[in-house]
């Protein structure tokens, strides 16, 4: 079983924000499997089911972005899943927006979500999907950036790069995340 996390904040006036482009992604996905993302657990909204005959469970979680962590172990301990099995979908503020970058592991870098992650399951040994949110402006003030709306147009464009993020997951569920990262990064 696989545990496929969209980062994001709760909240109708965060629903558009680039913040929010984990949400949005697993959102998309769910949208394509003929499923909602409805049952709530841990401090979070969730569904069971397949991706290419595989068990996974799409997550949003809703504490807010730094506390991510907290919803995620617990999924991970309850439905007992590796954290090798754990990939998470998030905004990246240094990956221009339109293109998406797939890794193995890493460090949590300067994202708040992934910090919490990292802290809460305690390894970096697990893969994530960032997506690029910057749009080459001048980024005075992070936290007013991440937490601005998209516009029409930009979550138009999103559509296409969430069906890449959809395509991406199901190469790392069949144990081609080096594929998934030559076709995408």
């Amino acid at each position: 079983m696989y545990l496929i996390v969209g980062l994001g904040n709760p909240g109708k006036e965060y629903e558009k924000t680039k913040h929010n482009t984990g949400y949005m992604a697993v959102d998309y996905i769910a949208n394509q499997l003929n499923c909602d993302i409805k049952k709530d657990k841990f401090n979070g909204m969730y569904v069971k089911t397949k991706i290419e005959d595989e068990d996974v469970i799409l997550l949003k979680p809703t504490t807010y972005m730094n506390l991510s962590g907290e919803s995620i172990v617990q999924y991970l301990n309850y439905f007992d899943i590796p954290a090798e099995n754990l990939i998470v979908i998030y905004d990246d503020k240094d990956i221009d927006f339109g293109t998406i970058k797939i890794k193995p592991n890493g460090s949590a870098g300067t994202h708040n979500g992934m910090k919490s992650i990292v802290q809460c399951i305690g390894t970096i040994e697990f893969p994530r999907i960032r997506i690029g949110i910057n749009l080459k402006t001048d980024i005075e003030d992070l936290a007013d950036y991440v937490l601005s709306n998209y516009t029409k147009e930009q979550l138009n464009e999103l559509s296409n790069i969430y069906g890449e993020v959809y395509l991406a997951v199901i190469d790392i569920l069949k144990g081609n995340i080096a594929i998934a990262m030559n076709k995408y990064n």
